[in-house]
Parts: structure tokens; sequence; C-alpha cells
């Protein structure tokens, strides 16, 4: 049993695909992964294994492994897969190869980081995963997250056949995390935000991070963001905490590793072409690249510095472009949602992945928090609905009813006469 384990491991470690004992492939060493058979954001990580850049080790399950759970299940499509009995056993040795640590169970569908619709937290992950039953678990709940309405919705009539595979791999337990957009060209700025701890703050747009701004020379500009809490892994849960009082207003990076970050950037860009869409994380000061998608639409740039604003008008990030005029509707929970009307201006404290199926009904947005590199913002941008993000107290100073004009080009909020 030991020397199977073995050559399991030299199997992994050279990138071959490990067989179940039956002949058919169970899954795909991460450094492996293609995005024909293991999704966009599997195959980007692939590449950048090969070729030599910080990227955690793991394996996916490809979509072989999902049309299998599929056809085992009662119904088209099926509310949750059931997991193929064959697919225990190589599960269970993969996991073994990667050792006692918590893991990261990632979605990496057909249509998900393509140049043209990144599906941008449109399905889940599940951190802090670790034993085979747990990751069977979130590796089921990745293939449901497939079908659910936010997905439906964002994807419309575009995929003709759906398709999950699934990412394990090693978490990275971040002191300091985010998301930065490189240019296409190797002279183009940098823009990262970050926060302190696991990125989910960021990426989802609970939190208004700090946002830097690296040039080609190097230099570095930075705007203060608002973080009180912070997401970490204690044990095999996720917790969040207050940010210590003595980290309230720092920078949450240091001029240097903003510019580590910034090459790092550069050589995922160099690696794989275009401008490109960065998760990544800090541990023990060392960066890690956690995906690595296409741009889809640019952000706005970020606008001059401003002094006070005209009576009666609020400012915030530019985080969509174009403008909006229309009803204010002011939601402060999810329970709120249908009091939603087609061409009214969403203003909410921050959005969520879940209200994607909100943004083909609404002229514009508001938030109260959130960077212009959060999923929602990205999704805004694709489909065309204006936005400004991280204004503060707009749920309050903004009258429910009211009719205000947004402009997510330069972050202008203004309340129109009736």
């Amino acid at each position: 049993m030991q020397n199977q384990q073995k050559i399991v491991n030299i199997l992994l470690m050279k990138g071959v695909a490990v067989p179940n004992g039956e002949g058919r492939p169970a899954l795909v060493p991460l450094r492996a992964a293609e995005a024909e058979t293991c999704g966009g954001k599997a195959g980007a990580l692939g590449g950048l294994l090969r070729a030599g850049l910080p990227v955690p080790d793991g394996f996916v399950l490809p979509f072989d492994a999902y049309r299998a759970a599929v056809r085992g299940a009662a119904e088209r499509p099926p509310a949750t897969p059931p997991f193929p009995a064959w697919l225990r056993a190589p599960l269970g040795r993969a996991l073994a190869g990667l050792g006692e640590r918590p893991l990261a169970v990632r979605s990496s569908a057909a249509h998900e980081d393509g140049a043209g619709a990144s599906a941008a937290g449109q399905h889940e992950s599940v951190l802090a995963v670790r034993g085979a039953a747990d990751v069977i678990d979130a590796i089921r709940v990745c293939w449901t997250s497939l079908h659910t309405p936010r997905a439906l919705a964002y994807r419309g009539r575009r995929v003709a056949e759906p398709l999950m595979a699934v990412l394990v791999h090693r978490l990275v337990d971040a002191e300091v995390s985010g998301v930065l957009f490189t240019g296409a060209g190797p002279r183009d700025e940098v823009r990262i935000e970050a926060a302190r701890g696991l990125g989910t703050g960021v990426v989802g747009g609970t939190v208004t991070p700090d946002a830097y701004r690296v040039g080609a020379d190097g230099s570095v500009s930075r705007v203060p963001g608002v973080q009180p809490t912070r997401l970490d892994r204690d044990g095999d849960r996720l917790v969040s905490r207050p940010v210590p009082a003595a980290d309230l207003g720092r920078p949450v990076l240091d001029d240097a590793i903003a510019g580590r970050l910034a090459r790092l950037g550069r050589a995922v860009t160099e690696r794989l072409g275009g401008a490109r869409d960065i998760e990544w994380a800090v541990a023990d000061g060392r960066p890690w690249v956690l995906q690595a998608r296409p741009v889809t639409v640019r952000p706005p740039a970020p606008p001059p510095a401003r002094g006070h604003p005209a009576p009666g008008t609020l400012t915030g990030t530019p985080g969509s472009r174009g403008t909006a005029t229309g009803v204010a509707r002011v939601l402060r929970t999810p329970t709120d949602l249908g009091r939603v009307r087609p061409g009214c201006i969403l203003v909410c404290p921050h959005t969520d992945p879940s209200w994607t199926v909100l943004l083909r009904a609404v002229a514009g947005v508001v938030t109260e928090v959130g960077g212009v590199l959060s999923h929602a913002a990205i999704v805004a941008r694709e489909q065309g609905v204006p936005a400004v993000l991280g204004v503060p107290d707009a749920t309050s100073l903004i009258r429910d009813g009211s009719r205000i004009s947004i402009d997510g080009t330069t972050g202008a909020i203004t309340t129109v006469s009736p």
C-alpha cells in the first residue's frame, strides 16, 4: 500500500492524471490542468505552475467527473449531484498526497474565467476544508452552484452544455490578500486592492480595501480603505474578528510588497497574455497567485483628487462607466429584494453575487463599501450597468424613492428635482 501511494505521489508531481483503477481518469494534477478539460480557472493556474510561478499545488476533478455525477442523478439538472463511488479511492489517494492540511475547494466551470465572460463570484468556493468527507461535500457544493439562480441569470442562453470542474488545492493562510489588475503591456500601471486576512471581503465587496497604483517605474500611490473586520482560518473554521485598533488606518501593504505583487502580476501577464484579473494572497511574506482570469472590461480610471463636493452631491469610487437617472431603491437586507423595480437605482450597503439577476433590471448601483476589482463590480461592467462604490452612509443619505443621477465614470451622485 505504501509503494502504491509513492507511485501516486510521483505521478502527481510529474503532472500525470491518476486513474481510478478501472481505466477512467478520475482527477488531474493541477500542473497538468488544461482549460478544455478542467475549466479556465484551473487551466490558467496549471499553466502558471508549469512556468514555475507561485501557485498552491493541488488537483482537479475534470468535466468528465461532473458528467459522471450527473449521469448518476435522478433529476436533470440535478439539484445536488451524487458523488460517484468510483471517485472515492482516487480522491483519497490524491488527498493523502497533499498531506494533512486545510484545503480550498473551488469551482472551475467551462464558461468561467474567459475573455468574454468572467462569471466572477457566480459559483461557489469552500475554504478551510479538511478530510475526505468534507472535501466530497465541498465538491458537491461547487457542482450544485452551476445551476443556482444567480449562475443561470449570469450565463443566460450563452452556454449550450454547462460543465463544472472542481479545483482542490492547499489553502493559503493569508496575512493580507486581494485582487490586482494588470494591463496588457509590460509598462502598464498595475492596480491593487488589498485587505487583511483572507480575500473574501475584497472579492465579495464587503469591505472597502486599500487601493494601490504601481507604475512601471516602481512608484506606488495609495488610497486608504475601511476594514473594521478581517476573516481568518481558526482550525477548520473561518472566523471574522475586529481588526486590531493599532492596525486601523495603517497601510495594508508597504511599498515593497506592493512592488513585488505588481512584478508578479506582470509575470503572469507575460505568461498568459492580455490584461489579467489576479486574486493573490501573502503568507509569511510570500505572495501566491490564487486565480488569473482575463480582464473582461477595464474599470474606470481613478478620479483626480477632489475638493469638497457641491451641496446635494455625494461622491464615491467610479466602479462601472456610464450615467443613469432613476428612482433610488434603498435596500439594507436581502429581504428587501422584492422592492426592486426595472429602471431603479439600487442603493445598498454592498452588493452580493446572488444579486446578479437584479443587474439585468436596474439602471445603476450605489454601494456604501466595496472596491472596483470586486466580483460584483466586474459583473456590473460586463453588463454595462453604471456603478458608484464606497459611498459612506449612502443608505442613510439617499432617501428611498427620491430621484437621483449617478455617474459611474466620475463617481458623482446628485439628487434630481421632481
